[in-house]
C-alpha cells in the first residue's frame, strides 16, 4: 500500500476539516489561477455521506471568500451521460441558491471542478476549461458588457457572470509534471508527491494525508474502501467482456447462416472453433 491516500477518499473524510483546508485551497488555486481562501463546506443532498456509493461518485460543495461556489467531483468509472449530469449539477445549485426576491445580480457564480479517472470525450490535453461567451453571428465580434454591468457584476468579463467548468482527465496525464498544476495532477494519479514539487498545498498533502497518521478505525475504512474500488472495477471488465462476448456469439450466428465456414468465423469474431460448434448446434 502507498504512503499517501488516495484524493477521493481524502475528499470524502479528512479534507472537510477547517484544519485542512489549506491542501483544499492549494489544489484549487492552481488550477483555477487564483488566490483560493476557502470560507465554508456546504452541505446538500448531493453531498451527504453514506455507505460508499457505487461508482465512487464523490461530491463537495465548498463557498469561497468571494462568496462563489465550487463543486468538485470525483469520477473513478465511465459515464456516458456525465457531461449532462455536470450541466444538471451546476444548474440545480444555481436554482437552490435564488431565495424569493433576489435580484439577479446578487447570483452567485459557480464553478464546477471534475476529477475523471475515464477517457471523457475525445481530446488530447489533460486539462479542459469551459466558459460562456457570446459571438456574434455576423461579424463574429465578442459581446462586452458595458461600464454600468462592469460595476454591477464586479467583473469586465461576461463569461465570469456564468458557471465554469474544469474538466481534469487523469489517465490522460503523461505522468511528467512541467508546472505546478502537473504535480498536483501527478498526485491525484499516483497518490505520490515528491520531495521537490513546491505547487500550493502539497507538502501540507504530504503531511496530513499519510496513511500512518491514521487511525485503527480509519485505516480499516480506507482498506475497505480501496477493496470496493477493486471490485467495482473488476465489475466493470466482467460485464463488458460478457457483452463483447455475446456480442461475438451474435456475429457468429449470423455468418453461420450465410454459409461461411468455421474456421472464417473464427477469425472473423475471434471465438474459438468449439465455442462456434456448439452455436451450431
Amino acid at each position: 500500500m502507498k504512503n499517501l491516500i488516495r484524493f477521493d477518499w481524502a475528499v470524502k473524510r479528512l479534507l472537510r476539516n477547517k484544519s485542512n483546508f489549506g491542501i483544499l485551497e492549494g489544489f484549487l488555486s492552481e488550477l483555477i489561477g487564483d488566490d483560493i481562501k476557502i470560507e465554508s463546506i456546504l452541505e446538500g443532498e448531493s453531498n451527504k455521506e453514506d455507505k460508499y456509493q457505487k461508482f465512487n461518485r464523490v461530491d463537495m460543495l465548498v463557498q469561497n471568500s468571494k462568496g462563489e461556489l465550487i463543486i468538485i467531483e470525483i469520477q473513478n468509472n465511465q459515464e456516458h451521460d456525465y457531461l449532462l449530469r455536470v450541466l444538471f449539477g451546476t444548474s440545480i445549485l444555481l436554482v437552490n441558491n435564488i431565495d424569493e426576491g433576489m435580484d439577479y445580480a446578487q447570483i452567485k457564480k459557480i464553478i464546477s471542478v471534475n476529477i475523471v479517472y475515464f477517457d471523457l470525450g475525445h481530446g488530447d490535453d489533460y486539462v479542459y476549461h469551459g466558459t460562456t461567451q457570446f459571438e456574434g453571428i455576423h461579424n463574429h465580434d465578442i459581446l462586452k458588457l458595458s461600464k454600468d454591468q462592469e460595476s454591477l457584476y464586479h467583473t469586465n468579463n461576461i463569461s465570469k457572470i456564468f458557471p465554469e467548468y474544469y474538466v481534469i482527465k487523469v489517465n490522460q496525464f503523461n505522468d511528467v509534471a512541467k508546472d505546478t498544476l502537473d504535480e498536483w495532477i501527478y498526485f491525484l494519479k499516483k497518490d505520490e508527491i515528491k520531495d521537490e514539487f513546491k505547487a500550493k498545498g502539497l507538502k501540507e498533502a504530504k503531511r496530513q494525508l499519510d496513511i500512518m497518521k491514521l487511525s485503527e478505525e480509519e485505516r480499516k475504512e480506507y482498506e475497505n474502501y480501496i477493496e470496493q474500488q477493486r471490485y467495482e472495477r473488476s465489475l466493470i471488465v466482467s460485464n463488458y467482456r460478457v457483452g463483447e462476448i455475446n456480442k461475438a456469439q451474435e456475429i457468429a450466428k449470423k455468418c453461420l447462416q450465410k454459409g461461411m465456414n468455421v474456421e472464417e468465423v473464427a477469425d472473423l469474431t475471434g471465438l474459438s472453433k468449439d465455442e462456434i460448434e456448439k452455436i451450431k448446434q
